[in-house]
């Protein structure tokens, strides 16, 4: 696809259930989409199910699309839709009240420089699954607590609590993992 015309006559063929604009279109957004999955997913097994699952719902419901806006954010939105879906059905999700207990400050060393973006992508995947949900929908996406709360069924500060906590053990696997390259230089 060169321009947006011909992204836009794709997703009108999509729209019509034509199989070649759906393999098309499929071949166009699953590498970025898969993305958005995987920071979701504890594994890439989890996050195939929710890009897979996603596709079904974007073909499903891609009649609703109304031209306002990018196709691929409103994509994204329906993958993000699966994942939280998914973590709900297998009710991954608990609530954390006390944010106390979590509340640090982060300090912005030269660590994240020292990692790549595959280590830093693992770690997160390394999260609980209530805690990477959190950190996605804030630190990536940009819901605010109040959004994700209701998203979630859980309270603002459950939402505030979620995050630092998985900010702090992000925090410790970086400094875990710095300490150890600067021990092997």
């Amino acid at each position: 696809m060169t321009g947006t015309t011909d992204f836009d006559e794709l997703v009108r063929q999509c729209k019509k259930n034509r199989r070649d604009a759906q393999s098309k279109l499929y071949k166009l957004l699953s590498p970025r989409l898969f993305g958005v999955c995987l920071r979701y997913a504890g594994n890439r097994s989890e996050a195939e199910d929710i890009l897979q699952d996603s596709f079904v719902k974007i073909f499903t419901k891609i009649g609703q699309f109304d031209f306002k806006g990018s196709f691929e954010g409103w994509a994204r939105r329906v993958v993000v839709n699966c994942a939280l879906s998914y973590f709900r059905r297998d009710s991954r999700l608990y609530a954390v009240d006390d944010i106390a207990e979590y509340d640090t400050q982060l300090s912005p060393d030269d660590v994240l420089s020292a990692i790549s973006g595959n280590e830093l992508m693992q770690m997160v995947q390394q999260l609980t699954p209530q805690y990477r949900t959190v950190f996605n929908l804030y630190a990536i996406e940009g819901f605010s607590h109040q959004e994700i709360s209701k998203m979630l069924n859980i309270s603002e500060g459950t939402s505030k609590s979620n995050l630092s906590r998985a900010r702090c053990m992000l925090q410790e696997k970086v400094e875990a993992l710095y300490g150890s390259r600067r021990k092997n230089v």
